[in-house]
């Protein structure tokens, strides 16, 4: 599936955009099975176990931001966590021997999408070794204005940050502190049915949606099979084989790494969304937060 160009691409910046994964009548299903379960959220006064709510959200106008464990709620969702063609880039990174971990539905729907603050994956879920990564399906164009997924080039070689606030895990950085050229970020960019991959400690999140067009990306976490939680998976070892998506389980492999614990936990539950309401500092709340960076000619 990929290039060697793509490969170094991937090594390089820490992501990836690769085109045309999905067909057109894959995205259209996607769609059409998404748009009935935003209908559905239709006189909901709070979040549940499937639908993380916008602020803004009220039961007669119904505003969706994420589908948790999208993959347990729909066929459409979860025939993707084994799609060949996606199967098939990551075993281009890393071998024939891949786990699957979890899905979601990031949904920024147009004029008032909610923005993502800057985060690495990695804070939440360390393993033995960093291969890991998220998968994101492009269900609409995305272009700049409508909240594109942001990746700081070559973060995921470096340190891992702090994701705190008062001592407290947040799954956030606080812009404050000056960690990161966040002015160097580059969007990831492309039409419906291109997909990203973006490496578990690459520094990413995203603004707000301020077009008129929706911004739908269905998250998948992948890992190499020799890549084991480093908190441990509580559903036991069949369970945890029963992820395997192409190969065969792999005894882990310890790599150096830097790690960070999410401990003690984010004081509200339920998502990154509500994990991040614990920050003290938010980068793109901020009046003066710089628009969309540019794509690199």
């Amino acid at each position: 599936m990929l290039t060697q160009a793509q490969i170094a691409e991937y090594h390089e910046i820490g992501a990836i955009v690769v085109p045309d994964v999905l067909t057109p009548q894959e995205v259209a299903e996607l769609a059409r099975v998404t748009e009935d379960f935003v209908a559905n959220a239709r006189g909901l006064t709070t979040h549940t176990d499937i639908y993380d709510l916008e602020d803004s959200h009220t039961p007669d106008v119904p505003r969706v931001r994420r589908i948790k464990a999208a993959h347990l709620h729909h066929p459409a969702y979860a025939a993707l966590v084994r799609h060949k063609r996606i199967l098939a880039v990551l075993a281009d990174l890393w071998g024939p021997d891949i786990r699957f971990d979890t899905a979601k539905l990031n949904m920024k729907s147009a004029g008032f999408g909610a923005p993502v603050e800057w985060h690495q994956d990695w804070a939440f879920y360390p393993h033995t070794n960093d291969d890991l990564a998220a998968v994101g399906v492009m269900m609409d164009d995305m272009e700049d204005a409508n909240g594109p997924l942001l990746i700081v080039p070559g973060s995921h070689r470096g340190p891992v940050f702090d994701h705190h606030a008062d001592g407290v895990f947040c799954g956030a950085m606080d812009p404050s502190r000056g960690d990161v050229d966040y002015a160097a970020a580059i969007p990831l960019t492309g039409r419906a049915g291109s997909i990203t991959v973006h490496h578990v400690r690459a520094v990413h999140g995203s603004a707000p949606n301020t077009s008129e067009r929706d911004r739908r990306l269905l998250l998948f976490q992948f890992r190499a099979a020799d890549a084991w939680p480093l908190l441990g998976f509580s559903a036991g070892i069949a369970a945890f084989d029963a992820l395997m998506v192409a190969g065969q389980p792999r005894a882990p492999r310890l790599a150096p790494a830097p790690v960070r614990l999410p401990l003690p936990p984010a004081a509200l539950q339920g998502s990154l969304y509500e994990n991040q309401k614990g920050m003290r500092h938010r980068f793109f709340d901020t009046p003066d937060a710089p628009r969309q960076p540019q794509p690199v000619k």
